[in-house]
């Protein structure tokens, strides 16, 4: 196994260890969320087919199933695909398919998807490019991406959390304030159509956009 690889178990064991508490673990940062949410809900409404990656453990799951006609959520780690249904059961979505997938392996047919969301993975995936090339080659012409990321570096507050949060083993792998998070999107074939900062302890960049046309 490559250290690569190794790695990335490493992380995906994180994960599943930590799947049962994680609702548990927003509750201090939970501030953005409900803005988060909202905003969502709003770019992915009335799209026929989207795909959540990095779902978790269904923090935003519910509301995409209220706001579009058919969702595929999807994490990597198992242990968070079983919470992952249980949260679709338990609130009575019947449009949602639940699956375990890597977000740099999707199995799915590129170009087949009205909305991709995934909201607050970016800053955890060890190479951003190759999941932003995966996550844009998921979406059909006039798709969106939808990509709301916490922001680590985006206050003097948020800096230290950052740091703290380092020191117990949490998995990140870049620090965004709201403008790298829109420029790194931008640099990967993105036209950012939204960019919200969205305050709290440790602040959520909020950034949509559409695929750049080919040749613009």
């Amino acid at each position: 196994m490559s250290e690569h690889d190794r790695k990335q178990d490493s992380e995906r064991r994180y994960w599943e260890r930590h799947a049962a508490k994680y609702d548990l673990s927003l509750r201090p940062l939970g501030r953005p969320l409900p803005r988060m949410l909202e905003l969502i809900a709003e770019a992915v409404s009335g799209r026929a087919r989207v795909l959540e990656v990095a779902a978790g453990t269904g923090l935003v799951t519910p509301v995409l199933a209220k706001a579009a006609g058919a969702v595929i959520a999807t994490d990597y780690a198992a242990a968070m695909v079983d919470r992952l249904r249980e949260k679709v059961v338990a609130t009575g979505s019947t449009n949602v398919e639940c699956r375990q997938a890597d977000i740099y392996e999707l199995p799915f047919e590129p170009g087949s998807f009205d909305a991709v969301v995934a909201a607050n993975v970016l800053h955890l995936v060890p190479d951003l490019n190759a999941a932003l090339a995966a996550l844009i080659g998921m979406l059909r012409p006039g798709g969106i991406l939808v990509a709301p990321t916490f922001c680590h570096d985006e206050t003097r507050l948020s800096w230290l959390v950052s740091r703290l949060l380092a020191v117990t083993g949490f998995p990140g792998h870049r620090r965004f304030t709201v403008g790298s998070l829109s420029a790194a999107l931008a640099t990967a074939g993105l036209v950012v159509d939204r960019c919200e900062a969205i305050p709290g302890l440790l602040p959520i960049g909020y950034v949509d956009g559409h695929p750049r046309p080919v040749g613009a």
